[in-house]
């Protein structure tokens, strides 16, 4: 058996406890032992087991079965029920104490015991001669779904109070409310309206209580969380006298609920809901326990908690989808100055058979405008609330599925990028974002140098597009990386073919070939081809040239220092294939040229000497993808026959492989006036078939 409470004996009257079958009742023999006593004795009513540790006995007194027991040596007095009682106060212990050489005991506490079954049961027992039915059995459970199956009861009590990653796990799931609004209307409020649709995102959880009439009386049953958990979630209640009203319960500033008095067997579904992700101060799990606390007639004597079970759950984590998966609904926001860029999305959601919900930016700019109904989002706050353009939703990607270095990742993997090593000028995401992402533990972040770009985003040289067929001992996606010795690659080629005057604005193909100055920029950021070979991990002299910068020997260029020459994007190149298990065959080379330029639209006081990357053209690696269908920015590319070689050297590419290339012509305009693509669209789409909780981290 295992310790259940405690119970304070008194000489003026006597005492009374329920206890559980199998589990056990501490006395505490001392509280009221008179001065003078030196020992005592404990005697018991059939059917009532007493256990007493600690000490030996002292002496034998006259009867044979009854040992006396020092006062001066801590002893502790375990007593439990062999059967469930038939009636109120079937069994009984008495502690008698004793003087110094004294038969006859000086004083004696009672105590009388009422056990019930903690098992459910319909059975009934006859008591003669009263000829009514007791219910000797009794259940207090607080049931979740705990296997994930649809089902709330289970017989092992161990299993709740545990969250078991894997395919063999188990362990309930709440998911989180990001929506703010929601977030601000239980301020003043104590209830809630929830639609049929909104319930199915609530957990739910199941209080039965079952016993007999004359112990429920006695008890009062409480819900209750600890005030830490408190603030995670919230626990509703329905109410008796509305189908879509619900009474909180438990949430922020409330952590224990007081049921009404059960006078009979009672079965309560509560719904509940999380309010935050797992963090680096949240582990994410929020245990909920339901009590039955027996009260005392006596308020000198504290109430004894008879029974108790808890249930624990796990916050589902924020789960990010890859651009490969299918896209199910775009979300444009209808800006004047990108109806270009909208009405092409539109016609590419068309014709890939998704909807398109239509909304409108609002004037803070703060991406409220994706509120439509049931869409939601959330904020992480940095310490010093600043947000600097690299802690941006747009410097987070997503893989596909990727097998790397002997390990599954069933979700993919977060792709952030930042600055690889600290200087005075160097931007890193922030660790309160960083934190938070490795706390959701199951798409394992993989961190990019992106600090050498204007922006500082991942997404601005690289991207994720679906294969149409599944080939053996292949992936079933295509990483694209912007290349510039691929661009230069192609005006080489097509300036042999006879085309070295066709134009990209100004600009002719001789003109950008014999620009030593653009040459050198794009020197800075990527040089090389397929032949780069293995996936190193990052060398020593690798990170020693990065830290320690390097000098362009050329007057049209300051000469201050840069991050280490040609390395940019193939340090990224050999990270991801190292970290996503790639092959040089699963990577396609987007011809991409870049300039170097101070940052823009900050004061000059904040000015600092380096110098960062932006695409000279728009840039092709901020796609639209819908499956098959790729909305790529124009890149206004040399004229050759009517036709921009970028384009069809595009193309060329892709098309082969079955995708649709669509070339938006607003992404200039876009760009320069609105920010990136995060800005203007977002697409939900098909998550992952795997569960997460089927993966261990």
């Amino acid at each position: 058996m295992s310790f259940q409470s405690t119970v304070h004996l008194s000489l003026d009257s006597p005492a009374h406890a329920i206890c559980v079958q199998g589990m056990e009742i501490y006395l505490d023999v001392n509280g009221c032992a008179p001065q003078q006593c030196e020992s005592f004795t404990v005697d018991s009513s059939p059917g009532v087991v007493v256990q007493i540790y600690g000490t030996d006995p002292v002496k034998i007194g006259e009867e044979a079965a009854m040992n006396w027991w020092p006062l001066s040596h801590p002893t502790n007095v375990l007593v439990g029920m062999t059967s469930p009682s038939s009636a109120n106060d079937k069994g009984k212990v008495s502690v008698s104490y004793y003087q110094h050489n004294e038969d006859v005991p000086m004083a004696t506490a009672v105590l009388y015991l009422t056990s019930i079954d903690q098992t459910p049961t319909t059975n009934a027992v006859l008591i003669e001669p009263l000829n009514t039915f007791y219910r000797t059995q009794f259940e207090l459970s607080l049931d979740v779904d705990v296997y994930r199956s649809g089902h709330f009861e289970t017989n092992d009590k161990q299993a709740k109070k545990n969250w078991v990653w894997g395919p063999k796990g188990w362990g309930a799931i709440l998911l989180v409310n990001c929506s703010p609004a929601d977030a601000h209307q239980l301020v003043d409020r104590k209830s809630k309206v929830f639609s049929t649709e909104e319930t199915k995102s609530l957990s739910q959880m199941i209080l039965r209580v079952q016993g007999p009439s004359y112990i429920l009386k006695k008890c009062r049953v409480v819900l209750h969380t600890s005030k830490e958990e408190s603030e995670k979630a919230r626990v509703y209640r329905p109410q008796k006298d509305s189908s879509s009203t619900f009474e909180l319960v438990l949430g922020p500033d409330q952590h224990t609920y007081n049921l009404a008095p059960v006078e009979d067997d009672l079965e309560e579904t509560f719904y509940v809901e999380a309010l935050e992700f797992p963090s680096a101060s949240f582990s994410g799990l929020i245990s909920y326990s339901a009590s039955l606390v027996e009260e005392s007639q006596d308020l000198s004597i504290p109430e004894t908690v008879v029974y108790k079970d808890t249930v624990v759950f796990r916050v589902a984590p924020c789960v990010f989808v890859s651009s490969t998966q299918m896209p199910l609904e775009v979300y444009l926001c209808r800006e004047l100055q990108v109806q270009g860029f909208v009405n092409t999305v539109m016609e590419l959601s068309e014709r890939s058979n998704i909807q398109v919900a239509s909304v409108y930016e609002d004037p803070n700019r703060l991406g409220r405008w994706l509120q439509s109904p049931g869409v939601g989002y959330m904020t992480q706050r940095t310490q010093d609330h600043t947000v600097a353009s690299i802690d941006s939703i747009g410097n987070l990607m997503v893989s596909p599925p990727v097998k790397a270095q002997g390990k599954e990742y069933p979700l993919g993997r977060i792709l952030i990028g930042s600055s690889f090593y600290p200087s005075k000028d160097c931007r890193n995401l922030s660790k309160t974002l960083r934190d938070f992402l490795y706390a959701q533990q199951v798409q394992a972040p993989v961190e990019l140098f992106s600090d050498w770009l204007m922006i500082g985003h991942a997404y601005e040289f690289m991207c994720f597009i679906p294969a149409q067929y599944k080939v053996e001992d292949k992936k079933d996606f295509w990483l694209l990386l912007a290349s510039p010795s691929s661009c230069y690659k192609l005006f080489k080629e097509k300036q042999k073919e006879g085309y070295g005057d066709a134009r990209r604005e100004a600009n002719t193909i001789n003109q950008l070939l014999a620009d030593e100055n653009m040459r050198k920029q794009n020197a800075y950021v990527e040089v090389g081809a397929k032949d780069w070979g293995p996936s190193p991990k990052v060398s020593a002299e690798e990170m020693q040239l990065l830290r320690a910068g390097s000098r362009y020997p050329t007057n049209s260029l300051p000469s201050r220092p840069f991050p280490a020459p040609q390395k940019c994007i193939n340090l990224n190149r050999s990270i991801l294939k190292r970290e996503l298990g790639l092959e040089e065959q699963d990577i396609i080379d987007i011809p991409q040229l870049f300039c170097l330029e101070h940052i823009a639209n900050i004061p000059s006081s904040e000015q600092t000497e380096k110098l960062y990357a932006r695409p000279y053209f728009p840039d092709l690696l901020q796609m639209v993808v819908m499956g098959q269908n790729l909305g790529i920015p124009k890149p206004f590319g040399p004229q050759i026959n009517g036709a921009c070689c970028l384009e069809e050297k595009i193309r060329q590419l892709l098309e082969p492989l079955g995708f649709q290339c669509t070339f938006v012509n607003d992404f200039d305009c876009y760009l320069t006036e609105i920010g990136d693509f995060c800005s203007c669209a977002n697409i939900r789409r098909v998550p992952f078939a795997f569960k997460w909780w089927r993966m261990v981290p």
